[in-house]
């Protein structure tokens, strides 16, 4: 092989543009999702005073911001592409703001339902995605991608805690005036710190294709992860729809000091997430520790139903909750990667992000609904029940062959020999699936690393290219 080509191929360091734009889109995300969930563990101990406040409303205010972020978060993708990124993410976190503004300056619930819903308008997650895949390079963009997920955890985890101290000093009005100062300051990191793409394309890895959404859809086991995420958000919506009440009327707990419950609950259930989800990567056992964590989300929920009522059956409770929590938040996205055709990672990826959303969104209105008729008893069977139907359900999953995705930037010195460069590709030892998009310059691969050899690519690839401009190869 050309030893320049060779070169070229081989994976370069992320550079300070690639790492700077991966820290500020994660900031944004991280900023919009603390904004969204500090009312989380407060907002139902705190809406009493609002005119019209029922146990029905409550839920619906906490999930409200769910349905329109499911209705709009991949046509605001879609419309990145057409008019810029940034145009698209700061019309987004204005319409944040402008509903936690409209949440602030609430006299009644009604007016905090719609702030809420105005807040989840500013549906950006998309749109962030797809300017981070134009500000990284192919080989750099999982890490991008992870620095985002991870400041989605270490927010929502934030917001346990702080959502109650917050929550405490300055009233739910001072609650979501913070969250609007919140979208204000992602707004300054937007401009000053995120760069400007130098052209923005599509990528099939991080967008959706509105064409191919039918692949997705008729896909059995996507739309049982699809069902999962819905299922475990709405659980973890309605759980909190009661849960605060419980801490403070069977405990006695004040509103300020239930993140003295949070915190170490959540630091010991990261703590026994951490095993877990390396068992289920490293060791391939997806599926079992999969269905292990479903268990213990209905666990926790069955415990709740039955010792609500207890201080030392809420915090066991939350602390079995939330390490199944954690354990699926970090395995369903990789399934759904692992899972997805090749070329479809992003569409699968939108339409699992949706269904997320509308899962908070359901579970608001039915924990309110339930605690309205049957009480909190009613709520945390709800929770169990739905758990105990995904498991029903995930048990059919075919366990996902194990595969990485792997992409590779191509200058073709034939885009006519693309079909046949994919043939090859296939053959390869390790490869599992192989797409090249001739337009794109980019070849889609998912790889078996046990068994996967990167020269016999690399040796490969070069055949088929004319250049020796960087052609960087993604883990």
């Amino acid at each position: 092989m050309d030893k320049a080509k060779e070169e070229a191929l081989q994976p370069s360091p992320m550079t300070s543009t690639e790492k700077r734009a991966a820290a500020g889109l994660a900031l944004i995300f991280a900023l919009r999702m603390l904004g969204l969930f500090m009312i989380l563990p407060v907002f139902a101990l705190l809406a009493g005073d609002l005119e019209g406040a029922t146990p029905q409303l409550v839920g619906l205010a906490i999930g409200a911001y769910g349905f329109t972020q499911a209705l709009l978060q991949i046509p605001f993708g879609l419309l990145s592409d057409r008019i810029g990124r940034k145009t698209v993410i700061a019309a987004g976190l204005l319409l944040f703001a402008a509903g936690s503004v409209v949440a602030a300056e609430a006299d009644t619930i009604w007016q905090v339902i719609a702030g809420r819903a105005l807040q989840g308008s500013g549906a950006v997650a998309a749109a962030i995605m797809a300017l981070a895949a134009d500000l990284t390079r192919e080989e750099h963009r999982t890490k991008a991608m992870a620095m985002i997920g991870m400041s989605i955890g270490m927010a929502f985890a934030a917001s346990m805690v702080l959502g109650p101290v917050v929550g405490h000093w300055l009233g739910l009005a001072g609650l979501f005036w913070v969250t609007a100062a919140l979208a204000l300051l992602g707004l300054v990191v937007l401009f000053t710190v995120v760069p400007n793409p130098a052209v923005i394309r599509f990528h099939r890895d991080a967008e959706v294709q509105p064409s191919r959404f039918s692949s997705v859809l008729g896909n059995p086991d996507l739309l049982r992860l699809d069902f999962g995420i819905l299922s475990l958000h709405a659980i973890l919506t309605a759980t909190f729809v009661a849960l605060p009440l419980a801490l403070s009327r069977y405990a006695a707990i004040p509103t300020f000091k239930h993140s003295y419950v949070y915190l170490p609950v959540m630091a010991a259930s990261v703590l026994l997430m951490v095993p877990l989800v390396i068992v289920a990567e490293r060791k391939r056992r997806l599926k079992p520790v999969f269905l292990l964590a479903i268990v213990l989300i209905a666990g926790a929920e069955a415990g709740l139903l039955r010792y609500h009522g207890q201080l030392t059956g809420i915090v066991v409770g939350l602390l079995v909750f939330f390490t199944g929590f954690n354990v699926l938040e970090a395995l369903l996205p990789s399934l759904v990667s692992k899972t997805a055709p090749v070329d479809l990672k992003g569409t699968a990826m939108g339409v699992y992000s949706s269904c997320q959303f509308l899962g908070a969104f359901l579970g608001g209105a039915a924990g309110g609904w339930l605690h309205a008729r049957y009480g909190l008893a009613g709520v945390f069977a709800f929770g169990a029940a739905l758990a105990g139907l995904w498991g029903l359900i995930a048990l059919g999953m075919k366990p996902p062959r194990p595969a990485s995705s792997l992409l590779i930037h191509l200058d073709l010195a034939d885009p006519g020999q693309a079909a046949r460069l994919t043939r090859r590709l296939r053959r390869l030892p390790g490869v599992v699936e192989a797409v090249v998009v001739p337009d794109e310059g980019v070849a889609y691969l998912k790889v078996d690393r046990r068994r996967f050899d990167r020269k016999q690519l690399n040796t490969l690839v070069s055949r088929f290219t004319r250049s020796s401009q960087p052609q960087p190869v993604e883990s």
